[in-house]
């Protein structure tokens, strides 16, 4: 299956907000039941704008019929990032040295309950690192999400874990994942 993909700037949030509010809202929350503050689209809403407030941010969005079913958004990780603030395992020397051409973080990506298992999470996911610049991109994933299947689905695309870390007090533990942004 093959979606319209078209690329958004921080300047264009808001043609697309309710968008993502809304398909976070409907896989977050309906799909996979997870509810609580951190899971809240409130502060799901507070995360976008903190992102997009970041020099670099860009988001890609799948379209089928003139409807959003999917979407990924991220921002380069510049010297003062914090990203890697929080891990809980030690990375070598010189790993979390930024300079905002290093490393892009993909904040989120989420394709709603018919698109799945389609290939659409990929071409979205494609379509955004084919904008990048940086050289390695960087993930979040909830090792517990669909039992699993998501971080192996994220080894499958060529991630590899690193490590774990827990960026807000009530959040999951997530697995730390890294790829280089263009694959050999």
């Amino acid at each position: 299956m093959t979606v319209e993909i078209r690329h958004y700037a921080a300047d264009q949030l808001a043609e697309i907000r309710q968008a993502l509010l809304d398909i976070h809202v409907e896989v977050r929350h309906k799909d996979f039941g997870l509810t609580g503050p951190f899971y809240d689209v409130a502060r799901f809403d507070e995360r976008l704008s903190s992102y997009a407030s970041r020099p670099g941010w860009a988001a890609t969005v799948g379209y089928e019929d003139g409807q959003s079913v999917g979407f990924a958004f991220g921002v380069p990780l510049g010297p003062d990032t914090r990203w890697w603030s929080s891990m809980t395992t030690p990375l070598p020397d010189g790993y979390t040295v930024e300079n905002g051409k290093r490393t892009v973080a993909l904040n989120e990506i989420v394709v709603r309950k018919h698109w799945r298992g389609r290939g659409v999470a990929w071409q979205i996911h494609e379509a955004w690192l084919a904008q990048r610049t940086e050289e390695r991109v960087t993930l979040l994933v909830n090792p517990a999400a669909g039992n699993g299947a998501v971080l192996a689905r994220y080894e499958a695309w060529g991630y590899r874990k690193v490590g774990d870390q827990q960026p807000f007090s009530d959040s999951p533990v997530f697995a730390s994942m890294t790829r280089p942004v263009r694959q050999r």
